[in-house]
């Protein structure tokens, strides 16, 4: 940029001079859309919400560690860590996790990201002493509502991973070096009153400013999580019973969508690319992240989401085997599904786990190759990451890209599914063992599963149903660490080839360690670690 020097007379500048002896003309005012007085206007205000979505998208396509997906998976009860890069290793081997560890510290700092950027919104929406222009008082609540709603995200995530933190509500102006932790219950209080305000201000479905934003009935379905975390199953209970009695969603019972015609099952159908959004046919879709490729839609996504190739099998590197969509594209397999959910989780007749929905059969596919058309032997080491079984809900496949870095389909972040299972362990929390199997029969009948009665449900039911319907979708980590049942869970997680076993796993690590350089930038005040780090 050119720099331009005007030149003044004396005269003018001796004028100006003395106009302001108070404040020169040349002292900076530097305002943002950082500073509260930045947003007075419906564009302002709409452009900062977005911005929300956009920060969201970063936690799911983090590429620079690929990973960063396996972290939340392994060391769990459902996966084995069969090409590991790097990040995830001490998420396995815990006696190497400590509170310098990668993982936690981007997981601190993004949440407290998405505070401040929502604090900014919160606290030029409610202030006062603003003039705003074209926004109603309805659009305020909206807007207030829909910030409330990432603060209380992020604040639950701190809550599940950290337990009490410091506490954030005004938007920061200037370093500070001073922070303390909050009780656990002063945080759950904030996400309380988040939620509660977000549950009644929100839009319904199909009223929001767009498909991909949140509506009343996302953030009674995070309401509901945090809840459960909390311990409090009848308020729990009735956050589901809002979405389920609603009438707005469906459980997927038929075929639809862009395959429909092609083999394949209602479940399935869920995953496919262009089957994923409401809009597109899924009535259980609560809430959807909508993801483009950056070559076709710029700023379609943030980064490269790795979740194909962390996910998918490595079959590409068997010879006579070519990348295709019918096998969901290029993965790598930096994790593969243990032998407890390959061989132990479901019945034979559980649609969610055909051809469809895990990939456990391959056909050679390559033209060239003389084994052309002939099954791929289930045999030797390949087994482990280059034809294992694996989810095929992150199935994408771009010919124009076969390597495949990224994995460009929508993210399903709530869905109908796990409303019924969140229900399901709402009514266990009360003792309502029969009413919790009603709920739960509710998705077994749709996966054409045995279904059950009282007598099956108790908490590890619940989680093993959790694997059934959500694996690849839901935070394992963050589920077995929001019930404390983390260290119980990954007893489950046997048979894994060395190297790739559980080990150093105590009830620490039901918390992640504050990060360590937080600790030490708090220069002012005790920011308190974590016990056992």
């Amino acid at each position: 940029m050119k720099s331009y020097i005007k030149i003044i007379s004396c005269f003018c500048l001796v004028l100006l001079l003395c106009a302001s002896c108070s404040k020169s003309f040349l002292d900076e005012e530097t305002r943002s859309n950082y500073t509260p007085e930045a947003l007075t206007d419906a564009l302002g205000f709409e452009a900062a919400l977005i911005g929300l979505y956009n920060h969201l998208s970063t936690w799911y396509s983090k590429s620079d560690r690929q990973g960063w997906v396996s972290v939340w998976q392994s060391g769990t009860d459902i996966v084995w860590p069969t090409q590991p890069q790097g990040i995830e290793v001490p998420y396995y081997e815990y006696d190497l996790l400590t509170s310098d560890d990668e993982a936690a510290y981007f997981t601190w700092r993004w949440a407290y990201q998405m505070i401040n950027n929502a604090n900014t919104i919160i606290t030029n929406i409610e202030n006062p002493e603003l003039e705003f222009t074209g926004i109603t008082e309805e659009d305020k609540n909206r807007i207030n509502a829909e910030a409330r709603f990432f603060r209380a995200l992020a604040y639950n995530i701190l809550g599940t991973c950290y337990g009490g933190v410091p506490i954030t509500t005004e938007p920061l102006a200037e370093p500070k070096t001073d922070f303390v932790r909050a009780s656990l219950e002063e945080v759950n209080t904030l996400i309380e009153e988040d939620l509660l305000f977000a549950v009644n201000n929100l839009p319904e479905v199909g009223e929001a400013p767009a498909e991909a934003r949140v509506n009343t009935y996302a953030a009674a379905q995070l309401l509901a999580l945090a809840y459960l975390r909390m311990g409090e199953g009848a308020k729990a209970e009735e956050q589901c019973d809002f979405i389920i009695d609603s009438g707005k969603y469906s459980l997927i019972t038929e075929r639809y969508g862009v395959n429909a015609s092609e083999p394949g099952d209602p479940f399935s159908d869920m995953f496919i690319y262009g089957n994923q959004r409401r809009s597109q046919g899924n009535t259980e879709a609560i809430w959807v992240l909508e993801a483009e490729n950056p070559s076709d839609v710029p700023g379609g996504m943030t980064g490269a989401p790795q979740q194909r190739r962390v996910w998918g099998g490595a079959y590409h590197n068997r010879k006579g085997m070519l990348p295709a969509d019918s096998l969901g594209g290029r993965g790598i397999a930096r994790i593969r599904l243990n032998n407890w959910v390959l061989y132990d989780l479901y019945n034979e007749s559980d649609m969610r786990n055909s051809q469809h929905n895990i990939r456990r059969e391959f056909w050679y596919n390559d033209p060239e190759d003389e084994n052309y058309g002939q099954q791929v032997p289930y045999e030797g080491p390949d087994t482990l990451f280059i034809i294992n079984p694996y989810t095929m809900k992150w199935r994408h496949f771009d010919p124009r890209d076969t390597f495949g870095w990224g994995m460009w389909k929508d993210f399903i972040l709530m869905r109908l599914g796990e409303t019924y299972l969140l229900r399901a362990e709402a009514q266990l929390m009360q003792g309502k063992q029969a009413e919790a199997a009603i709920s739960i029969n509710a998705i077994r009948e749709r996966a054409n599963a045995p279904l059950v009665t009282s007598g099956d449900i108790d908490m590890d039911f619940i989680l093993d149903e959790r694997a059934r319907e959500l694996i690849g979708e839901e935070n394992r980590r963050m589920t077995l660490m929001r019930t404390g049942t983390l260290l119980e869970r990954a007893q489950l997680n046997t048979g894994a080839p060395n190297g790739m076993q559980i080990r150093g796993l105590t009830q620490t690590h039901l918390l992640l360690p504050i990060p360590l350089r937080e600790i030490q930038l708090n220069k002012d005040a005790t920011l308190e670690q974590n016990p056992g780090y």
